[in-house]
């Protein structure tokens, strides 16, 4: 047996090509007889298979062109290594040396790509026929594959090894080299935003120490595709209608080991809307009435996103009102000089198309009904782009997806079109460890398992425990998103949690219980869920020196309730939310059996505002209120405790009534609690750290059942001021900020300094 390398190959097939015009140019200028065809040298392949590539009819004039067209023929085959054509005595000779057989195919040195991913790339498989043209491509498509994923320095040797039989065994010997990382973003042409703006908006981020445990610093092509999107979407969410990418340029370095990206950006005018108009050239539409489906105003910094949205209420509203087969597209009138977009909603006629059917691909593990429920058009319904479009969106927003592609296909019928959905699954599992500090619980420790999309059904579980100085918590929590078929969330959750109130109101409580819940969406923004909760409070470990008002609450308590809450949300974001406001209002009723009986109403409110393009004003209220009914008190489990993180400056229920002589704190039957907050850049973006001034103003209200006599109580408004830091480390987000109370009771416990600290891996 001897080992040929691929170089050893390829000067064999450079000699083929000096001898093949060598081999054409013997045969004479004029035609020549062939009286018959003698073909040498097969093994595996038939002497048919042969004469139907020459094509040469025995006993008949053949010219040059024929023979070299014959030859020419069967040499692509890639079925021999070497042909000789040879005329004499009006016979044909064709003497011929077939390519081997792969015996075995081997990848070595490959332990960042799994040998099933080069597998399903090359073409040479066992048993197939050998040829250098074929291990050439397919050494392009590994080191394809490497690119991929990175590794641009990558280095594929294919080596020969000859086996008896005419047979090969194939190895591609492979250094695999270093990820090629992201040493530098530059943009050009930013004069707006700042490029550490910009850099927060896009996937592709610079390599940095703390991304140990991120891709986000490795070179991907179709990831910088998308930045050029994602760019585009930011630039036109906020005014930037002429905005465009003039170019991206991936600079890769002489070692193949790093990439510099630069992108050239226009950024244009920046445009308000101006006048809104609705037009139709389709009879008998109400545009004055379509006019109330609209919501942008005038005055508003131009959106292309909500103008979008505004194109699918307008045409949902359309096919509510019987007419199926129309359009609206959004014509924009420019006034660059003065920065004005005067939109107009036309509606026309569309083309009287229906869906044929929609073919989903590239979902192995999620299942189709999972992605049917999304959208917004079936099988049957009049072809609508706007509804395509918003389709598109909701399967994005599952998360499920790293690839969402939809495009139309035509028919053999001309009314008729396909929607092919092509698709790429990414990971939907996660687990987490963490570990971490705070000055409220001490050392903690925190591991959990979530997975959105189980058994590919879309549904969502998890399994979560923490354990830290003062507290313990488990929780498993299931949740359907389309329960019996319908857009309704159903969910169950069971916890249980024991904390340590020792400090503050000498005692222990530990909680353990469930809820049923399900939820459901009125439109993109407003949505509400109902839920009922049973669960056992128990109060513990109550120290002799305690209040009173504590020590006849030991025991064991039944809770049983029902309750709703109502959200609209119309923030940018509900990760890292700039402009916009989220407003909430819940409430419960227990004593639909247990021990408890209470109504309980809470609100919430938040205001987003952005200037100077990043720094972003918060502003917030929020308010509790619980009473019992039936001659029931509200105990001390139910009630409202203020400080901590929901009053900066003070500690965790140091503010509200007090046991005069145990100091121990008893919480309160209403609560108000807001404030600001003015987040900011400091010059560290890159890492992560942003800075935060905030001033916090709340009180609580005493339990009805507690005398005024033995607490020490005052309802007037407590308020804060500080500072403080955010870092979104590679650990888990870390929290820290200095309060200081600048309104306040003299019994009220204070905390300057507080810490939040955990760590995910």
């Amino acid at each position: 047996m001897k080992g040929i390398t691929f170089k050893d190959k390829m000067m064999k097939k450079t000699y083929l090509a000096v001898l093949l015009p060598a081999m054409l140019g013997a045969f004479n200028a004029s035609a020549v007889q062939i009286n018959g065809i003698d073909v040498k040298g097969l093994q595996r392949v038939e002497r048919e298979t042969v004469l139907s590539y020459v094509d040469i009819e025995p006993h008949n004039d053949v010219s040059e062109e024929a023979l070299n067209n014959a030859f020419k023929k069967l040499y692509t085959t890639g079925l021999f290594s070497d042909i000789k054509f040879v005329v004499s005595q009006g016979i044909l000779n064709i003497q011929v040396s077939e390519n081997p057989i792969v015996n075995k195919r081997y990848f070595d040195g490959n332990n960042k790509v799994e040998d099933k991913m080069l597998e399903s790339e090359v073409q040479l498989a066992p048993r197939s026929i050998y040829s250098v043209a074929k291990v050439q491509e397919d050494t392009k498509r590994i080191l394809d594959v490497y690119k991929r994923v990175g590794r641009y320095a990558a280095v594929v040797e294919p080596k020969v090894i000859e086996r008896d039989q005419n047979r090969v065994d194939l190895i591609y010997e492979i250094d695999e080299g270093p990820l090629a990382k992201i040493t530098k973003v530059n943009f050009v042409g930013n004069k707006h935003y700042s490029d550490n703006t910009l850099k927060s908006e896009i996937l592709s981020k610079e390599t940095r120490w703390w991304r140990i445990f991120s891709s986000s610093e490795n070179y991907d092509p179709e990831k910088s595709k998308y930045d050029q999107e994602l760019l585009r979407r930011f630039y036109l969410k906020r005014g930037y209608a002429d905005f465009r990418v003039v170019s991206s340029v991936a600079e890769l370095s002489p070692d193949k080991e790093s990439f510099i990206l630069t992108t050239v950006l226009d950024e244009g005018n920046r445009y308000k809307i101006g006048n809104i108009n609705v037009r139709s050239t389709v009879s008998n539409v109400d545009t004055e009435a379509l006019k109330k489906e609209i919501d942008i105003d005038s005055g508003d910094w131009y959106n292309a996103e909500a103008l979008d949205k505004d194109v699918y209420n307008l045409t949902e509203e359309l096919g509510k009102r019987g007419f199926a087969f129309v359009e609206v597209e959004p014509i924009l009138n420019k006034d660059m000089e003065n920065g004005i977009i005067d939109v107009t909603f036309q509606v026309r006629e569309g083309a009287r198309i229906f869906v044929n059917q929609i073919n989903i691909m590239g979902n192995n593990r999620t299942h189709d009904n999972v992605i049917r429920r999304e959208f917004r058009i079936g099988e049957g319904d009049a072809f609508n782009a706007a509804k395509i479009r918003a389709s598109r969106r909701n399967i994005e927003n599952l998360n499920y997806f790293s690839k969402v592609d939809i495009q139309t296909a035509q028919t053999p019928d001309p009314s008729k079109a396909d929607i092919n959905v092509e698709l790429e699954e990414k990971s939907t599992g996660y687990f987490n460890i963490g570990v971490g500090y705070s000055t409220v619980n001490g050392a903690l420790v925190r591991a959990g398992v979530t997975e959105n999309n189980f058994r590919g059904r879309g549904q969502q579980i998890g399994v979560d425990l923490g354990i830290s100085q003062r507290e313990q918590d488990y929780n498993f929590s299931f949740t359907e998103p389309y329960f019996l078929g319908w857009p309704l969330s159903a969910g169950i959750d069971v916890f249980r949690t024991e904390t340590d109130y020792q400090d503050e109101a000498s005692y222990d409580e530990v909680v353990n219980g469930g809820r049923t819940r399900f939820g459901w969406r009125y439109t993109d923004n407003l949505s509400q869920s109902v839920r009922y909760t049973l669960k056992q409070d128990e109060i513990k470990n109550v120290s002799r020196n305690s209040s009173k008002y504590i020590r006849r609450e030991e025991g064991k308590y039944i809770d049983s309730s029902v309750g709703q809450t109502m959200v609209y949300d119309k923030r940018d974001s509900a990760i890292d939310p700039k402009s916009g406001y989220y407003l909430s209002f819940g409430n419960d009723v227990a004593g639909v059996g247990g021990d408890e009986k209470y109504l309980r109403f809470d609100a919430k409110s938040y205001l987003y505002y952005t200037f100077f393009e990043d720094v972003t004003l918060k502003m917030f209220l929020n308010g509790g209120y619980v009473t019992g009914y039936g001659g029931e008190n509200v105990r001390l489990a139910q009630r409202y405790f203020l400080g901590g993180s929901t009053m900066r400056g003070f500690e965790t229920a140091g503010i509200g009534a007090r046991d005069k002589f145990t100091n121990d704190a008893l919480g309160g039957n209403w609560m108000v609690y807001g404030g600001t907050e003015l987040m900011f850049p400091i010059g560290l973006d890159e890492v992560g750290i942003k800075g935060r001034t905030f001033m916090d103003v709340g009180t609580v209200g005493k339990p009805d059942d507690i005398s005024s006599e033995d607490v020490n109580y005052s309802s007037n408004p407590r308020m804060s001021v500080g500072f403080g830091f955010s870092w979104l480390s590679p650990m888990g987000k870390i929290d820290i900020d200095f309060g200081f109370p600048v309104v306040k009771e003299k019994y009220d416990e204070t905390e300057v300094f507080r810490l939040n600290f955990g760590a995910r891996l």
